[in-house]
């Protein structure tokens, strides 16, 4: 009986695994400790899908409207977490479907998640997100708030920071990716250090599909992969 034949998206899952494995053994860190997060903006649910048999288990929702749209689409034995810019007045539309937000960027964000969460009784995971590069065109804590952040956060029962996410500077070369992460990994140490109540830091999500295996090696948990999975797509 001949073996089934795989689909690119079968394929690129297959392949973004092995590299990710290979990354972590490199570094001297168990693959398995390192998930792989299918970004699906503008990708249709069919593919997505794919991905998800393939044992992608994690998906990264850009766009509050997209989710709402294909959220019933989704084979749901996978995990979903919102990892684009959220308006305070959509919160509402999403708190009952992701089991976190990897882009807390200020506190009048993460008070209106506690608001949302209290009302349907809900512990909301987290994660703040960091600016490391200091880009003005981007959202975020710089690395110097996020200590008093992380103390802010212990007063909203129905939140639980889990650690910190990032979205590395465009255009930039190896080395200056390399120093961010580093920086970035060191940061999620600090905090998690400091015991503080309601704070249960472990995971840094950092590095995207043209750099996720240099993320893997300075400590990321979760790798967002887009182009990698699905290929270019067209953005409207």
């Amino acid at each position: 009986m001949s073996e089934k034949l795989l689909t690119d998206t079968e394929l690129n899952v297959r392949e973004t695994f092995e590299r990710i494995s290979a990354a972590a053994e490199k570094a001297g860190r168990d693959p398995s400790e390192i998930r792989l997060m299918a970004v699906t903006k503008t990708v249709a649910p069919e593919k997505i899908n794919e991905a998800i048999k393939s044992g992608c288990d994690l998906l990264g929702e850009n766009r509050v409207q997209e989710l709402l749209e294909k959220y019933e689409s989704y084979n749901k034995s996978a995990e979903i977490h919102f990892i684009g810019r959220l308006q305070t007045n959509k919160v509402k539309y999403i708190v009952d479907k992701v089991t976190m937000i990897e882009s807390v960027d200020s506190i009048k964000l993460a008070e209106e998640i506690e608001k949302r969460c209290s009302k349907i009784g809900k512990i909301m995971d987290i994660l703040l997100e960091v600016n490391i590069a200091g880009e003005e065109s981007k959202g975020g804590f710089s690395p110097e708030e996020i200590p008093s952040v992380s103390e802010k956060i212990r007063d909203f029962p129905h939140l639980r920071l889990r650690g910190l996410m990032t979205i590395g500077r465009f255009g930039a070369e190896i080395e200056e990716t390399r120093q961010y992460f580093e920086k970035m990994r060191h940061l999620l140490v600090d905090i998690k250090t400091k015991n503080i109540d309601n704070i249960y830091i472990n995971i840094l999500s950092m590095g995207m599909s043209g750099d996720y295996e240099l993320a893997v090696s300075e400590g990321a948990t979760i790798v967002r992969v887009g182009r990698g999975l699905f290929g270019e797509r067209k953005y409207v």
